[in-house]
């Protein structure tokens, strides 16, 4: 699960009276012509350092802030950004770059292959929870000052993928090194730069950090040393506002330019204004999970009892119930246009089977199943409802699910402890590319949700196939690589372990003044491209 979203609790009325407190005073525009962008949010921010930062609201600002080897275009194509060039070996073992000579950091200095070698050998020693990404770099060699050379432990076709990922943002490694931050195996503990980067930036992006204050406001202003197109706003506000009514209500009196958390729900207030609201597909998911080595199970989650849990789940319903119809029904933990994510078929609702199943398990007169879920709203699901939803579906065939909201660091506490019978929890990608579901979900020993699932008490569940796919998928041509990941999609929608929900639809509210507002696989919402 990652980057937590806002609550959808209802405000009855939001005074725009309280722009000039709440939201933090005026904004003074560039010039006549220029004026900031405002965006209403519920930020998430956990951190402003790029090796540590881990939330939605950081993937926007780290790849604002600082860039990325590489970046995603709107079709997920890889296209050049600090690197002008690369190439890989035959066995994708080994990536070398070609820096673009031009690349400066926001204080006039070039960016180097020390300030790569730097930023990667940070993130990775840090051990936040971006270093997985980093974990398979063996080596790293700065041959000259526009080169870097970077070595895996394994083939790893993903790789040039992830390189665009926010947490490989590249660092000003002498600015930073000088205020705290150390790259080494020691900086897990001695490391004293967080502070400092919670109100100062040392990137190459289009906008450099201008102030930040926690549960209030992020402002960003514009690179005005930037080396590629400077971006046409001058500053961009992030307003920390939780509540989708209150965001949308920002948008129709002009308070907010953007919002970025309006539900299906709030959607539909906004139709007869000339707020302009875009639906599109999203790579987002919720999903419920199953332990069978919970310690709370009244009966044996067997694949039986798993196959009749997930199919007497009416998902059309649920999507209609939980987002309004604005989503899409996904069958395995791989999102839909990820390489492997289509095509699988949807488990049917069929009732009566689940029954059958049931009763061929030896539980057909009925069970009670615990359920402690996290108290939260992500992506516009309320996961009360989910579950209350699910909570009917499954009495009628004889389960009785006890539901436990909690809030978050309770259910993580409970789901890594004694595990949980049946849960709800969300999942969001760091790059574009499959082997990070096949990490998390495809139940190999020692992975998330072996442990979480209580693999350690019941061993029926770990698989060792999942993990086989995963190193060939990485080490094959493309058109194979499709065929592998969907292979390993196959076995994680058998395990029933995983039982994905729905991929909820994006909702991009924006004034009409505002052009450019996209979705992107490796930057959430890519600032530079923004107009007003």
């Amino acid at each position: 699960m990652k980057r937590l979203l806002p609550s959808k609790s209802r405000l009855a009325f939001l005074s725009l009276a309280l722009s000039a407190t709440m939201l933090g005073g005026a904004i003074q525009p560039a010039s006549a012509e220029e004026r900031a962008l405002v965006i209403a949010r519920d930020m998430d921010v956990n951190s402003l350092d790029p090796a540590r930062a881990w939330c939605d609201t950081c993937q926007i600002y780290n790849t604002s802030v600082y860039e990325q080897l590489v970046t995603l275009d709107k079709d997920n194509k890889v296209q050049p950004l600090i690197a002008s060039s690369w190439e890989i070996n035959p066995e994708q073992t080994e990536l070398t770059f070609k820096l673009d000579p031009a690349a400066k950091f926001s204080d006039g200095s070039p960016v180097e292959a020390k300030d790569v070698k730097w930023s990667f050998e940070r993130l990775k020693n840090i051990k936040g929870n971006g270093a997985f990404i980093a974990d398979p770099i063996s080596s790293i060699d700065i041959p000259d000052a526009r080169t870097v050379v970077i070595k895996l432990a394994a083939p790893n076709s993903e790789f040039l993928n992830q390189a665009s990922a926010g947490f490989l943002g590249i660092i000003n490694s002498d600015v930073a090194a000088a205020n705290g931050a150390l790259s080494d195996a020691t900086a897990v503990d001695k490391d004293t730069s967080e502070n400092w980067f919670l109100s100062n930036s040392a990137g190459s992006g289009p906008f450099v950090l201008e102030s930040y204050e926690p549960n209030a406001e992020l402002r960003l202003k514009r690179n005005e040393n930037y080396w590629r197109k400077a971006p046409t706003i001058p500053q961009v506000v992030f307003r920390q506002v939780k509540d989708a009514v209150a965001q949308a209500q920002m948008l129709q009196s002009g308070a907010a330019d953007i919002a970025m958390q309006i539900d299906a729900e709030t959607a539909k207030t906004l139709e007869s204004s000339n707020v302009v609201v875009d639906k599109v597909p999203s790579y987002n998911f919720v999903y419920i999970a199953l332990s069978p080595g919970a310690k709370a199970n009244t009966v044996k989650l067997t694949p039986e009892v798993r196959e009749a849990i997930s199919i007497a789940i009416d998902r059309t319903s649920l999507i209609d119930f939980t987002v309004g119809g604005a989503g899409r029904a996904i069958a395995t933990p791989i999102p839909l246009g990820f390489p492997g994510g289509d095509n699988h078929e949807i488990p049917a609702y069929d009732p009566d089977r689940a029954k059958e199943l049931l009763a061929a398990a030896g539980v057909g007169d009925g069970f009670t199943l615990k359920s402690i879920y996290p108290d939260m709203n992500v992506y516009g699901v309320d996961f009360s409802l989910m579950m209350q939803k699910i909570q009917q579906d499954l009495a009628k065939v004889g389960i009785t699910v006890e539901l436990s909201p909690v809030p978050f660091a309770n259910w993580r506490e409970a789901a890594n402890g004694d595990h949980i019978p049946l849960t709800a929890v969300f999942f969001a990608p760091d790059f574009f590319g499959t082997s990070q579901y096949v990490d998390v979900f495809g139940l190999s020993e020692g992975s998330v949700w072996a442990k979480r699932a209580g693999g350690e008490t019941d061993p029926s569940i770990i698989s060792t196939e999942t993990g086989k796919l995963r190193e060939q998928a990485l080490a094959a041509p493309a058109e194979e690589a499709e065929k592998l990941w969907f292979e390993a999609g196959e076995l994680m929608a058998k395990a029933r372990i995983i039982i994905p929900m729905v991929s909820p639809d994006l909702i991009l509210a924006h004034s009409p003044d505002v052009k450019g507002v996209r979705y992107s696989a490796c930057c959430n919402l890519p600032l530079a491209e923004i107009t007003n």
